[in-house]
């Protein structure tokens, strides 16, 4: 099997309260320099929790430092999800350093009162 060309950052989300893939959340994508950020890209997951397409590939993907916006309160809202005001998570942000021209894999997997996160492959 040969090896892919280049980096990417991909992800994808599953609703740990619902046992399902967090199909339409919303998710940000920032480039971070110090306290300044820089919007990459905006998306929303399909059917199964992921984005149709690598958030960064190719000449976009560059290490540094990025930060991921998920959406999570506007999604729960969206499922029916009865939640307080405000929402305890509301936009959940994962900051990461991506220092190799590799595959990053960051998902998410959130719950109304609880997330966590990984290194995915």
């Amino acid at each position: 099997m040969a090896k892919a060309e280049g980096g990417r950052l991909t992800t994808h989300v599953l609703d740990t309260a619902s046992g399902k893939p967090a199909a339409g959340l919303k998710i940000a994508l920032y480039r971070v320099s110090g306290n300044s950020h820089h919007l990459l890209k905006a998306v929303e997951t399909n059917a199964d929790g992921r984005c149709d397409a690598p958030l960064l590939e190719g000449a976009d993907f560059k290490t540094g430092q990025y930060e991921l916006i998920f959406f999570a309160g506007d999604y729960l809202r969206g499922t029916g999800v009865a939640l307080p005001d405000p929402a305890f998570l509301d936009q959940v942000p994962i900051r990461f350093g991506m220092a190799e021209n590799t595959h990053y894999h960051v998902p998410l997997m959130i719950s109304p009162y609880g997330y966590s996160t990984y290194r995915g492959s």
